[in-house]
């Protein structure tokens, strides 16, 4: 997860509205693209409150060289990462990654692999940053192994988020705090940046959501592209986006689903 200034995540709001986010069902996939070995060592770029960092611990702890970090811009998140279980986790930005300066694995390019899931489309302001910061831990050779939403994710929901900003006054464009690149735009990104692409592509994925799109909304955009407005204008913008994606979104027993389109990919560094 990412954040600007003041931590606005809640790791126990985050798992009860999202916890899609890290089920085996949809994370499979992209823990496969790792292949994580025992020994390894590895970083999880944007580990949330470290559901995915722990399995891939389990499997390089087999030997005891082996090691995995979190890290990400929550403090909340990293808290409920080491409360459950993970020790080597802390909080930094991955667009401008910086260890803790008392850790001993702040020496660079120390990582067989890095790992992300379901973060890297909150890294809007700086997309090459992240790549430099991959970069920054990565020995020669070494792996990045990622999902991310792509081009079309959310789409409908994400269109209607922007019509309701427009009628109330605000400009979409620079609120919309995601990014969602196309594979063609990725890969120059990954190319420019010294990687060699190994896999990348869409998958779009329907994804049931286990209350609302106003629960949703409220995790992933109150506090995001809607953190500057009141409660009272933010819950009333919230409400008109459900309305507008009430016909798409919930079937005929009220449950909601999003559009999801997934970018998974990897990578190696020359």
């Amino acid at each position: 997860m990412t954040n600007n200034g003041k931590d606005t995540w809640s790791a126990d709001t985050y798992n009860r509205n999202a916890p899609f986010v890290y089920s085996a069902a949809y994370t499979t996939p992209v823990l496969s693209l790792l292949e994580a070995k025992p020994g390894e060592r590895v970083i999880d770029f944007g580990c949330g409150s470290g559901e995915l960092t722990l399995q891939i611990n389990e499997v390089v702890s087999q030997r005891e060289d082996g090691v995995v970090v979190g890290v990400d811009a929550s403090e909340n998140m990293v808290q409920k990462t080491r409360s459950n279980g993970l020790r080597n986790a802390f909080v930094s930005d991955i667009q401008d990654l910086i260890f803790p300066v008392d850790w001993n694995l702040s020496s660079q390019k120390c990582f067989d692999a890095v790992f992300s899931n379901a973060t890297l489309h909150w890294c809007k302001k700086n997309p090459n940053g992240v790549l430099e910061s991959v970069k920054k831990v990565l020995k020669p050779g070494g792996r990045f192994a990622a999902e991310m939403g792509g081009f079309l994710n959310c789409v409908g929901v994400r269109s209607a988020l922007h019509e309701v900003l427009r009628k109330h006054d605000y400009n979409p464009t620079e609120l919309d705090p995601w990014y969602f690149p196309t594979v063609e735009e990725y890969r120059d990104l990954l190319e420019a940046a010294g990687f060699i692409v190994r896999e990348i592509g869409l998958h779009p994925r329907i994804t049931p959501l286990p209350g609302s799109l106003y629960d949703w909304l409220i995790t992933f955009c109150r506090y995001s592209c809607l953190k500057a407005l009141s409660d009272q204008e933010a819950e009333t913008i919230m409400r008109e986006v459900e309305k507008i994606c009430e016909v798409d979104c919930r079937n005929e027993q009220g449950k909601w689903s999003i559009m999801y389109v997934r970018l998974r990919f990897a990578a190696v560094l020359k």
